[in-house]
This record gives structure tokens, C-alpha cells and sequence, in this order.
């Protein structure tokens, strides 16, 4: 199976000493199927996309939390103002006498239980740690090094703490955009009305639509209809329905209307999509 792009250790880190960097991606645009030596703990920010990883596509959104190993295979496509943060880090770098194993899971865990989300409480607690954590990783002396794993043990045990699973009902820091998540994603072969769900909650439409646009760049319906042809992605590479079915599980009434908003998003037909991964 093609393993892509390797990233290097070397090309990543200031010195041999360095366990942990930050690499910034904002945005980050699309990116082809890669793996590398080192693992890291990836938090998405804003925007959405889709993450294949060891072949299994993720539409990722705001709050996505990912631990990926060293050797896993992923790539980003199809990504609309996506930003998130790259925790970068070696293992067998690491000095603090910490659990390391159970706060940052690796390859030995099954991935399904290496994807997380995040609720706002927890995006607003962990972005000023990543933030603390990009400025030290780039000294190189040791009381920095000594610095970021510290840091680096924070953002491990906050994760911890605000994590949730993905499409949880539940959530300990229920908050309205969270919510609004969370409503979406079960919408997305299901008919999804914003003043509705607004009316239900007694939320705003207004101030919640600005605060939507804000963290994502896309009003609710955009958002939305991205989610939709990101699932569209999944059952078109993976799944052998017809192009009917496979619209109406992604929220189209009508096939016709789903291939028209599929090529103007992709510049290319389902149909034509699918051929891509049939050769496999």
C-alpha cells in the first residue's frame, strides 16, 4: 500500500536533544498522503476538511482532536480555512517522569480511540498553552527543552480533562457553538433548520450565525453542505452505492442538484470521483 511523503525528525526539530515543536498551520492547505518518524497531537481550530488516515476519512471541524503515530499514514483535501496546530513531539525524547503512555496513546491504542473532540472551554484552555508552547520550542537551550515538556504535559492532561467523543450528546462545558456542532453533524443526511434549532435552544439566530461565521468563514448552510460532500468523499471512495443513494445519504433530495454542487465543489463529477479509487 502507497505510504506516501516521510517526514523526517531532522527536518522538524532544532537539535537531537528536542522532544517537542510546534508546526503551525494556518491554514493548512491540502497536503498528500504522508507519515513520519515522530508521533504528534493534532488540534483543529477553525475551518473544516477531510483527514484520511490510514485510509479511514474523517470530516474534520473546529475542536477535532487527533493522536497520531509514528508511521501512521494521513493526508488533508478538499480543506475550507482550515487552521489547526501540530503538536510535534519524540517519545523516546521525553524525561518526565509522567505517564506518557496513557496521556499521549500510541500506535498500540485502536485509532477510533485515538479521535477526540473538543468543546469551546477546552479550545479556549488549550489554545493559550499551544501558544506558550510554540514560542518556547524555539530555543534550543535546556532550560527551554525542560520548559516545553512541561508545557507539553499540560496540554496532554487538558486534553484529557475537555475531550469528549465525537458526537457526543454529552458535553461538560455545553456551549451554544458546541451545541450547533454537534446538531450539524448529525444533519448531514437529514434535513437541518438553523431558526429551528435556534427556537429550540432560545439562541439567537443572529448573534449565533455571526459567532459561526466567525470561528468557521462559512455560514451554517455553507458549513454544512461542506460536511455533506465531505461524506459524499467517504461513501463515493469507500462505498458501492449508486449516485441516488449516495445523495440522499449526504442530504440531497435530488441527484441531479447533488452532482451540479459536487462538480462546482470539486471540479469533477461523483461519478468520475469514484472512478479515481475504483483501480484499487
Amino acid at each position: 500500500m502507497t505510504r506516501g511523503l516521510k517526514l523526517q525528525t531532522e527536518d522538524y526539530f532544532l537539535t537531537d536533544k528536542q522532544a517537542v515543536r510546534v508546526a503551525e498551520r494556518h491554514p493548512q492547505p491540502d497536503f498528500p498522503l504522508h507519515h513520519h518518524d515522530f508521533e504528534e497531537l493534532v488540534i483543529v481550530w477553525r475551518g473544516n476538511g477531510l483527514h484520511l488516515w490510514n485510509d479511514v476519512p474523517y470530516r474534520i471541524t473546529r475542536g477535532d482532536l487527533f493522536y497520531v503515530s509514528a508511521n501512521d499514514r494521513h493526508s488533508y483535501e478538499s480543506v475550507n480555512d482550515l487552521e489547526l496546530d501540530n503538536i510535534l513531539f519524540v517519545r523516546d525524547r521525553l524525561t518526565l517522569p509522567t505517564d506518557w503512555h496513557n496521556l499521549l496513546p500510541g500506535a498500540d491504542v485502536p485509532q477510533s480511540q485515538r479521535y477526540w473532540c473538543l468543546g469551546s472551554a477546552g479550545m479556549d484552555t488549550l489554545r493559550d498553552k499551544v501558544d506558550d508552547l510554540a514560542q518556547e520550542c524555539m530555543k534550543s537551550d535546556t532550560l527551554s527543552l525542560q520548559l516545553s515538556e512541561v508545557l507539553l504535559l499540560q496540554i496532554a492532561l487538558l486534553a484529557l480533562r475537555y475531550r469528549h467523543l465525537p458526537d457526543s450528546p454529552q458535553l461538560a462545558d455545553a456551549h451554544q457553538l458546541d451545541l450547533l456542532m454537534l446538531a450539524l453533524r448529525a444533519s448531514i443526511g437529514s434535513p437541518f433548520r438553523f431558526d429551528a434549532f435556534c427556537q429550540q435552544h432560545d439562541f439567537s439566530v443572529r448573534g449565533l450565525g455571526a459567532r459561526f461565521k466567525q470561528e468557521t468563514g462559512m455560514s451554517v448552510a455553507q458549513y454544512l453542505r461542506q460536511l455533506r460532500l465531505c461524506k459524499a468523499m467517504e461513501l463515493l471512495r469507500y462505498d458501492r452505492l449508486t449516485i441516488g443513494e449516495v445523495a440522499a445519504q449526504c442530504g440531497f433530495d435530488d441527484s441531479n442538484y447533488f452532482s451540479v454542487v459536487f462538480h462546482q465543489a470539486q471540479g469533477i463529477s461523483p461519478s468520475a470521483y469514484r472512478q479515481r479509487f475504483l483501480a484499487g
